[in-house]
């Protein structure tokens, strides 16, 4: 099969044949039809995530068809499907107590496994797999797995987000992208914070209440002021210093900051306003992926309506297109998400 491949950081992605992958006794193999080019990847890209080493192959935002099932597998072949990026084992007290997300044995494709930049994946622990419904492009469903999963559970779990609520979303990439748009079908107020303009337009002509330049302007005191005291609930989308406190800063007292950016290498440590989280009773919360029982329900919501992601789709790419995207997140990136759907070039 085709595959990109890690050879060296901070380079251009190795396009090589390489072996498909074995099929897991307890998963499947899927030939690929969409993979997200996710900042998460662009962490292994440029040397900053242990997992990813000399010959990774990168991509855990992906959906596809089953073209071979393991004697375990709980799906068939032919079967569309949607992978969440987090597989959990399914047997654990993290699994059996309905938070898969932080289960212990849990593989990530993409960075403890081969991942999807690549015709074929091999999924094991196939019962996390959820069927593709049929009104759902595929390049639409890959970014499903990771930035709207991920978002949707920080809002709906991790916050208790309430209509009425002001949401200020720091960062308008995939995750804070989805972030307002759910946001929104969820009844809350949201002012979206970026350095791009044109992100910023771009999310208030989908239904940004307000926008912030933090390039221009002392972000958290612009939103205290948009929002006439602060917000209840604030995301950071980035995972960096800057961001985590301006998140912390512009929540009202009471307010609920929720960690969605990841810290990795260099912003793996931070210096945190702490004095803001106690004067405030703030309350700080991490989240990671989205447990898969939670997937019909969004998927549904999805599927009636309730909510259109399709404008986070900006550009359907090829495989080899997957480096230049990866370069492109070392600065600010234009609205909207890269995803591969052409795996022969």
């Amino acid at each position: 099969m085709r595959a990109a491949i890690v050879r060296n950081f901070n380079e251009d992605l190795s396009i090589e044949d390489v072996a498909d992958p074995a099929c897991p006794e307890n998963g499947v193999v899927l030939e690929v039809a969409a993979c997200g080019v996710c900042r998460s990847d662009h962490h292994g890209w440029i040397g900053e995530h242990p997992r990813i080493k000399n010959g990774s192959i990168l991509g855990h935002e992906y959906c596809g068809t089953v073209v071979e099932a393991g004697a375990r597998a709980t799906h068939a072949i032919g079967d569309r499907l949607i992978a969440p990026f987090i597989l959990a084992c399914g047997s654990c007290p993290a699994c059996h107590t309905g938070v898969s997300n932080t289960c212990p044995n849990q593989i990530v494709p993409g960075f403890s496994a081969p991942g999807a930049y690549a015709e074929y994946v091999a999924v094991p622990f196939d019962h996390n797999l959820v069927h593709l419904p049929e009104t759902m492009s595929p390049a639409l469903a890959a970014g499903l797995g990771c930035r709207v999963t991920t978002a949707w559970h920080a809002l709906t779990d991790r916050a208790a987000l309430k209509p009425g609520e002001w949401v200020a979303v720091h960062g308008t990439g995939g995750i804070g992208l989805a972030t307002m748009l759910l946001a929104k079908m969820l009844g809350a107020q949201v002012v979206v914070v970026d350095i791009v303009e044109e992100k910023l337009n771009h999310a208030k002509q989908l239904g940004a209440d307000a926008a912030v330049n933090a390039a221009e302007t002392d972000a958290a005191a612009a939103i205290r002021d948009i929002t006439r005291g602060g917000a209840q609930v604030s995301i950071e989308a980035l995972g960096i210093e800057a961001t985590t406190n301006a998140s912390i800063e512009c929540l009202a007292t009471l307010g609920r900051h929720v960690q969605v950016g990841m810290p990795v290498g260099h912003t793996a440590w931070m210096k945190i306003n702490m004095n803001a989280v106690y004067m405030k009773n703030l309350a700080v919360y991490g989240t990671r992926g989205m447990p898969a029982w939670k997937y019909p329900a969004l998927l549904g919501m999805i599927e009636r309506g309730a909510v259109d992601l399709s404008p986070m789709v900006a550009r359907e790419i090829p495989l080899s297109g997957a480096s230049a995207e990866l370069r492109a997140m070392n600065g600010p990136t234009p609205p909207g998400t890269a995803v591969i759907t052409n795996f022969k070039q």
